[in-house]
């Protein structure tokens, strides 16, 4: 442990300074090495600082500095020499499994005069939060019965020592209230927040929709590295650095929170209820024949402490699902049982494993056992798991798709499918619904048609019902629940003018049966966007469609508006309900920017970016009031909307007042254009004189035009013509 205790004396930080006088020593040209394609190993930094401005003026990773990485664990079974081996395998297969200890780094100290070890080690982890986690897991951690294991941080030793030998009642220290993190909801004119990444710079607006623009709350240039996220209440905004992660927030500006160490973090996800964090990377192997090492940490987010983390192969992370990053379908982990962040799962070869957050460890201690397994998906409200599982077997073994209760695992419901090609899963935002879209092959195998099946997961015994199209060799192009409602609209048919239908899981007063609502013809359409309130829906036509937007009302059937906006990449509404901004990002190389909608279709306002990035509305969490509440509220919209109207009416009014000055500006500058013109009219009369041969007047009535023809000989050219004197 000697080098353990002097390496904080012999760690050297290196500047640029230090790199490029050694690069001229050595004769390299420094200008022509590439920097941001270095790549370090894992929590490695070399004494290289980072170019990150926040780890310069602040403290240092935790595993820079101090004995943090070191645990003590004591109560281990005193042995003689010869057992020290053995005994040293097992201390070191345990500890081995929470974190990578670093080269020797176990170190069991043995008494001189009998050689037996002293019942007590140290280990040294790259990382403090490795050893912080391993004093968690393992203290009290049961050996044999005689050999329960205490551990604790190296640093803790120096605060016990200081511990007084007479009791003395703790010091009461005044409250002092933290930072509100939700003052941006308490904004008096409503309005809402938005980030957008453009070049180098990361911005926070407000929308201003009344005073038709956009108004600027904070930015920062170079804030992060590759991208931002909101929280999913909005609490948090997080960046992504070479070092890990970072989350923002504050009452009047956007203060560093939390910092969460993860060397090249690529990708990261909140829980729903934004207590945890997660972090994922990939590294490159030493053996080009193996895969990618992942990477990934849970956080709690507000203390930054690494609840569980998990590594493994890339094969380990890429079973079952679609999309993603480097063949791994992100998120790794789904979160369920709603906003309580109770449970956390992800699929794996035939298994389901499923982690309860109050252990972090799986429930039962076993996982879920599902042979062939594909894919499965969370109740956006309760703990229940749909899982889809393909035909087995040359089809002697249907697919089904079915409904499992967490924790008990107990299977609520089973549907199986016949000659089934592919499966989706839709859940309806508050849970009332399960959609399933079912490719099926036809009796020929040689083409496909596509049908739903709909679960009514609140009802007794969860009943299902067929959804099949009128023209069942449609293409299901797109597909969609109304949030909080009870209605899905269905993009159906060939492009580039396919069909949308809207259907309702209400019949009349039969409550229990679905129903058409209508179909729509000939759209140009391939992507559906609903309100968050329901109601109103775009039909839009993004990437080969060129950015087509049709806003329309859901509950009286008809169109509101139809627009444009030219190569639009990105539609997203705002948590309200009441605009929508369409953004053209830098997949394209002209017309980068953002526009900003009414509900309706109006066009407030548009901003043009260059290399724009991203397009954030901030979310807002969950409303206070009550069901009952918001349909009062509703009810008399009038007599609370008057409120509303004044200001708007008082915001209108000094728009116009605005409008009339900049006329009255455009007004004045033209007139002084008009003064200066016969300024200079009247000085330069005397040359205008002179040039008309003493000619004074500027009337042309009073001079007579003469039209003079002139002559000119161009060119003269002479030519011999042969005459033939026998042609007749």
């Amino acid at each position: 442990m000697a080098e353990v205790a002097s390496r904080e004396d012999i760690r050297a930080t290196v500047s640029m300074e230090d790199i490029r006088a050694a690069a001229s020593t050595l004769g390299i040209d420094i200008s022509n090495i590439d920097l941001d394609s270095i790549r370090l190993p894992p929590a490695e930094d070399f004494g290289i600082l980072s170019d990150d401005e926040d780890l310069h003026e602040e403290d240092p990773l935790e595993y820079d500095a101090g004995f943090g990485n070191i645990i003590v664990v004591d109560n281990l079974p005193v042995v003689p020499r010869e057992k020290y081996d053995k005994l040293e395998g097992v201390v070191r297969k345990i500890y081995s499994q929470i974190g990578v200890i670093k080269e020797g780094g176990l170190l069991m100290p043995v008494d001189p005069d009998t050689q037996k070890t002293l019942g007590f080690c140290f280990i040294e982890y790259n990382t403090a939060q490795e050893a912080e986690l391993a004093r968690e897991k393992t203290n009290g951690y049961k050996l044999d019965r005689a050999h329960i294991f205490a551990v604790n941080m190296f640093d803790d030793f120096d605060r016990f020592m200081k511990v007084p030998d007479e009791w003395a009642p703790p010091e009461t220290k005044p409250y002092t209230p933290g930072e509100n993190l939700q003052q941006w909801l308490t904004d008096e004119k409503a309005r809402d927040q938005f980030v957008i990444r453009a070049g180098s710079d990361t911005e926070v607006l407000w929308n201003d929709a009344r005073q038709l623009k956009p108004e600027p709350v904070y930015k920062r240039a170079y804030w992060t590295e590759s991208f931002v996220q909101w929280s999913p209440l909005g609490t948090y905004l997080a960046t992504v650095h070479r070092q890990g992660a970072a989350v923002w927030g504050g009452a009047n500006a956007f203060n560093r929170l939390m910092r969460y160490a993860h060397p090249q973090v690529k990708l990261i996800d909140f829980s729903p209820g934004e207590k945890y964090f997660v972090t994922y990377s990939s590294h490159e192997p030493s053996n080009p024949r193996d895969t990618h090492r992942v990477v990934l940490n849970v956080f709690d987010v507000r203390t930054g402490k690494v609840m569980r983390d998990f590594k493994g192969s890339m094969d380990e992370f890429s079973v079952g699902g679609a999309g993603g990053v480097s063949g791994v379908s992100w998120p790794v982990f789904r979160w369920g049982g709603g906003k309580d962040d109770k449970y956390f799962a992800r699929i794996g070869k035939n298994v389901i494993s499923v982690y309860e957050t109050e252990t972090f460890s799986l429930i039962d201690k076993k996982s879920l056992k599902v042979e062939n397994v594909m894919d499965f998906s969370w109740s956006p409200a309760d703990p229940i798991l749909a899982l889809f599982v393909p035909e087995l077997g040359g089809g002697n073994q249907p697919a089904r798709v079915s409904l499992v209760q967490i924790p008990s695992k107990e299977e609520l419901r089973q549907k199986n499918l016949f000659s089934v090609s592919d499966c989706k899963m839709y859940w309806q935002s508050n849970g009332d619904y399960l959609a399933v879209k079912v490719d099926r092959y036809t009796k020929t195998k040689k083409s496909t048609y596509t049908g739903f099946e709909l679960f009514r997961i609140k009802e007794r015994d969860i009943p299902i019902e067929v959804l099949e199209l009128e023209n069942k060799n449609d293409k299901i192009i797109a597909f969609a629940w109304e949030p909080k409602g009870h209605r899905f609209a269905v993009i159906h048919g060939d492009s580039p003018r396919p069909d949308v239908s809207f259907y309702s899981m209400r019949s009349g007063s039969n409550t229990g049966r679905v129903s058409k609502l209508t179909t729509l013809k000939g759209k140009q359409a391939n992507a559906l966007f609903w309100s968050p309130a329901g109601r109103y829906i775009i039909l839009a036509g993004l990437k080969g469609l060129n950015g087509q937007l049709e806003f329309y009302n859901v509950d009286e059937l008809e169109t509101m508006a139809t627009a444009e906006h030219f190569m639009a990449t990105d539609i997203e509404w705002d948590p309200t309900g009441r605009y929508v901004a369409t953004s053209v990002t830098s997949v394209h190389e002209m017309e980068n920017g953002f526009n900003i909608w009414s509900f309706n279709g109006k066009l407030l306002y548009r901003r043009l970016k260059d290399h724009f990035f991203q397009f954030l509305w901030r979310p807002r969490p969950p409303s206070f009031l009550s069901p009952e509440k918001e349909e009062e509220i509703a009810k008399n919209l009038k007599k609370y909307s008057k409120k509303y109207e004044a200001e708007d009416q008082d915001v209108s009014m000094l728009l116009s007042e605005q409008d009339r000055e900049k006329r009255k500006m455009l007004k004045d500058e033209w007139e002084r254009w008009v003064n200066d013109w016969k300024r200079w009219h009247e000085e330069e009369e005397a040359e205008r004189q002179r040039l008309r041969d003493g000619e004074a007047s500027d009337e042309e009535e009073e001079y007579l035009a003469k039209e003079v023809e002139v002559e000119e000989l161009l060119d003269v050219s002479e030519e011999v013509l042969s005459f033939d004197l026998d042609q007749e």
